[in-house]
């Protein structure tokens, strides 16, 4: 057999998707969308308007370009955000059911960066491999099963293979790979220590993690991880059991984080990614099992309108785009590692790259303490209100979740972004107390927790008068 006849062979079956399992990363997209917008909602008014840390005059100031990005900047109200909140959850409520499947992805991307965009301290690799993958998603058909545009389908043909197949593919497969070349420069995550480093940091380590903190079993994972994540090229490599056996482990271990470490969405957004990898016969399975659930849901959907034909853009113009889509990932991936220089690039690459805890761990446990003092000289803890407390509160009082854990514990890093919570604090202090703050000052502690823990450190980030 000829070389170009052995790739014809082999090519599809590593690069191919089945339809089934990009409805299913269509739908657990859409969910995770719709969780994540659940999860920001309580605290919309704090960071995504005018009232908030970061009014948009301040943003323009800190991120002049980014700052365009966003259609949060059209207008600094509540009700504004509110009505963009609402907008994305019906696009994620549309990927969900298929219906106008690869527009609906297109728009919560565009949506999600204009979220992400109005307050960058907010977001994490999580949230950008989100939007990659709906950008993705764009360019495949994720419509043909489980979806309202499947009544339009005259012929699925049961697998998808194309360039963006190719793309969402390697896209994955970057994720990991390039976290493995930068863990292995780090001595910790070689010699089988970072784990325990990162699950004695207790502002980072929820539910059971402060379970498993210190045991054997976390040196045991560091290796394995590790050893998972340079495995990861096999993922397109490998077929059939091996193929599965990788996915299954390394779902296994974001799921274990998603447990134990305070990440947000980050790790259900990994196995969601995951799913592509998935052969036919799992899907095979999946259906038997859920055959009365979707003959349920196939009747109910029976009774609505069934999506009509709008323009659509040539297959052979979305192949193209997706090609450059491809292209550009791994120019910006190799350039994250060092293996690659791109000149007069606006954003550094090695800033914008997925070094989940590499090449070195959290070894620093970190908190803020905004100090305010009142009219009648009493100093309060501005933020979470009654004396300054500076020590990690197990209960959740420290970081009331993953959001403001991300911006608290990045604010040493932005001093520019620093007045603007200041004077949040102010004003909602004065909205809800009876007395009134006259100033405020930030301070930044950190704790060396491994193999000790050593004394807490202060650092005073400024005082800001209200």
């Amino acid at each position: 057999m000829s070389l170009l006849a052995s790739l014809r062979e082999t090519l599809p079956a590593r690069v191919g998707i089945d339809t089934r399992g990009l409805a299913a990363v269509r739908i657990a997209l859409g969910l995770l969308v719709l969780c994540d917008l659940a999860l920001r909602l309580p605290d919309i008014a704090a960071f995504y308007t005018d009232a908030g840390v970061l009014p948009r005059s301040l943003l323009a100031a800190a991120y002049p370009t980014i700052s365009r990005l966003s259609l949060y900047t059209l207008s600094g109200s509540l009700a504004w955000a509110l009505f963009l909140f609402g907008l994305t959850a019906l696009a994620a409520v549309a990927l969900v059911v298929g219906y106008r499947s690869r527009l609906a992805a297109f728009v919560l991307f565009v949506l999600l960066l204009s979220l992400h965009a109005r307050n960058l301290l907010v977001a994490n690799a999580g949230n950008w491999l989100l939007r990659r993958l709906l950008l993705w998603c764009a360019f495949l058909p994720l419509g043909r099963r489980w979806a309202l545009d499947a009544r339009r389908v005259v012929d699925d043909r049961g697998r998808a293979v194309s360039v963006a197949t190719l793309g969402v593919l390697v896209q994955v497969v970057v994720v990991y790979a390039v976290n493995a070349v930068l863990k292995l420069q780090g001595d910790l995550w070689v010699e089988g220590s970072a784990v325990q480093y990162i699950y004695r940091v207790d502002s980072l380590t929820v539910g059971l993690g402060n379970l498993v903190a210190g045991t054997p079993l976390l040196s045991v994972g560091s290796h394995a991880w590790l050893a998972l994540l340079v495995c990861s090229p096999l993922l397109v490599l490998a077929r059939g059991r091996v193929r599965t056996a990788l996915v299954a482990a390394l779902a296994g271990g974001h799921l274990f984080m998603f447990a134990t470490l305070r990440l947000g969405v980050f790790p259900l957004v990994s196995v969601a990614s995951l799913l592509v990898f998935l052969p036919p016969s799992v899907w095979d399975r999946v259906e038997r099992r859920t055959e009365r659930v979707r003959a349920r849901l196939r009747d109910r959907a029976a009774a609505l309108p069934t999506p009509g034909d709008w323009p659509t853009v040539p297959h052979s113009a979305t192949q193209a785009l997706a090609a450059v889509a491809l292209a550009f990932v791994l120019v910006w991936s190799l350039a994250s590692v060092g293996f690659l220089t791109v000149p007069a690039a606006p954003v550094d690459p090695e800033e914008r790259r997925w070094d989940m805890f590499a090449p070195y761990p959290e070894t620093e446990d970190n908190w803020s303490v905004p100090v305010g003092t009142t009219t009648d000289g009493q100093r309060v803890d501005a933020f979470r209100g009654g004396e300054p407390q500076f020590v990690v509160d197990d209960s959740g009082k420290t970081y009331p979740n993953v959001s403001w854990y991300l911006y608290l514990t990045s604010l040493p890093d932005a001093p520019t972004l620093r007045p603007g919570f200041a004077d949040y604090l102010c004003d909602r202090w004065d909205r809800h107390h009876d007395s009134q703050l006259t100033s405020v000052e930030l301070i930044h502690v950190t704790q060396e927790m491994y193999p000790e823990p050593s004394a807490p450190e202060r650092q005073s980030l400024g005082a800001f008068d209200c």
